[in-house]
């Protein structure tokens, strides 16, 4: 049907609510529609929460008649990565032990995006407690299948909502990202994704207590929105943006800079570290560079980023350190096969003494700062967010060839996390049935900055999805999810 509603954007949704076109229960109602249709072939929905989205909707029209104002995502659905909590629901990490275990209160992104008038229509899949690699596996809910082509991977650790906003079951994905887990899987089912500065967007990563995680667990992982457009991606930027008491790391920065002047200069390093690009993924950043050049954009390739390969020996040695002590316990909670991405890594990368682990801290703030300088030359930075097309499922886990493979593939989205710097992933196109894609990363609080320049590159290279999924069921999955109030 050319004009369901699902297939509109999120901004001209909420404007057809606001305006009274529609009301948010047909809204609610098209995009659970979609889900019946789609989610069998997929596997990206988790836990369905049918009968709440259609309350929430329902408090959303009377609020309208009685002359409420709704806010700018009023009925906008959403899903939201099994990490994170939705009031009322479980927050299982995929894992089976966890089924049950039930949120008291929303996460801040979902308070914030439900504040706005969204609506959470469900948990969206994601690997084993996110660490049982890049294919969005779960011990609990299966396999979720990329749509353009079931044989390669959706990628992860945000693989559900991409999926699901590819697809058309959600407008908008709530996900997080500590090395690539938005931008990998934007770029392997052709959507937008906004990984943010740290400290942008109030959070909250604590895992079944009252305590916080360490350094690398507070510093690298930033939640963050996918999107079928840079458009839609801006809308949800805007009301995720801001404090929260519940997250100290949150920075009262105001959303938009100033504007710089001159055309802004944008560095391009097609192949960050000199370790191999796929010609298609090449090819995805010279189209990106040529729509900014026609944009008025001042694009220069660049030799590289800087310290790229101690950045990532730096990334490694201090997670590896700050997780080695829960790794006994852990292993045991990622299912059969589950832990060899992980193991791999502990066995190459020894935990670091604690006098090295201060050193690296420094190390830390020191690549930090070389970063810092290379942004006040060129306020971004146009590269790949994988440097080859979508991969097959579980490469990562089958070796240590296939590890390598992927660790590599991911390697800039590494090094910008590390940083902190924010990024923008972006659709440049399809070759050979596959999406292609880039990202475009920022000074610090910049987000406004790698929005504009993907608009650019939106605008002239066109918005992918959604799209109908290769009409395939999931292997041994009824693929519907397990339903919940």
């Amino acid at each position: 049907m050319q004009d369901a509603l699902w297939q509109r954007t999120a901004a001209a949704q909420a404007a057809a609510v606001r305006s009274g076109e529609v009301s948010a229960v047909e809204l609610v109602e098209s995009h659970l529609d979609r889900i019946a249709t789609v989610n069998p072939q997929v596997n990206a929905v988790t836990q369905l929460l049918a009968e709440r989205a259609r309350e929430a909707a329902a408090r959303t029209d009377r609020s309208r008649a009685a002359g409420g104002t709704p806010g700018p995502l009023a009925g906008v659905v959403f899903t939201v990565k099994e990490t994170t909590a939705i009031e009322g629901a479980a927050t299982t990490f995929g894992v089976e032990r966890f089924r049950d275990l039930v949120a008291s209160a929303d996460a801040p992104p979902v308070a914030r995006l439900r504040a706005a008038g969204a609506i959470p229509i469900g948990h969206a899949n994601v690997p084993t407690l996110i660490l049982a690699g890049m294919h969005t596996r779960s011990e609990l809910f299966g396999d979720t299948a990329n749509p353009w082509d079931r044989d390669r991977t959706p990628g992860g650790s945000s693989g559900g909502d991409a999926v699901a906003v590819a697809t058309g079951m959600a407008a908008l994905g709530l996900g997080n990202d500590s090395g690539g887990s938005i931008r990998v899987p934007a770029q392997f089912c052709g959507v937008a994704g906004l990984k943010p500065t740290t400290g942008r967007f109030p959070a909250d990563h604590r895992f079944l207590g009252p305590d916080d995680p360490g350094p690398a667990s507070q510093m690298l992982v930033t939640d963050g929105p996918l999107a079928r457009s840079v458009a839609d991606l801006r809308l949800a930027y805007e009301v995720l943006a801001g404090t929260d008491p519940r997250d100290p790391r949150a920075v009262p920065v105001p959303a938009y800079g100033d504007p710089l002047p001159g055309p802004v200069k944008v560095a391009v390093v097609a192949d960050p570290g000199g370790h191999g690009v796929d010609p298609t993924v090449l090819a995805a950043v010279e189209a990106a560079a040529e729509a900014l050049r026609e944009a008025g954009y001042d694009v220069r390739e660049v030799a590289d980023v800087p310290r790229l390969d101690e950045a990532l020996d730096a990334y490694g040695r201090i997670t590896v350190t700050e997780f080695a002590p829960a790794w006994p316990a852990v292993r045991t909670l990622l299912g059969s096969g589950g832990d060899r991405y992980i193991g791999m890594a502990m066995e190459r990368t020894p935990p670091a003494s604690a006098e090295e682990f201060m050193k690296l801290m420094g190390t830390w703030l020191n690549i930090r700062r070389s970063w810092a300088e290379f942004l006040d030359e060129y306020p971004l930075l146009l590269g790949p967010s994988f440097t080859e097309p979508p991969v097959e499922p579980g490469l990562e886990s089958r070796d240590r060839a296939g590890r390598d493979r992927v660790a590599s593939g991911m390697r800039l989205c590494t090094v910008t996390s590390f940083v902190g710097v924010p990024a923008v992933a972006v659709p440049t196109g399809v070759v050979d049935g596959l999406p292609c894609g880039v990202q475009i990363v920022g000074r610090a609080f910049r987000e406004d900055l790698c929005l504009d320049a993907a608009q650019a590159v939106e605008d002239r290279l066109g918005v992918l999805t959604p799209i109908d999924p290769v009409r395939v069921r999931v292997h041994g999955l009824a693929g519907t999810g397990r339903r919940s109030r």
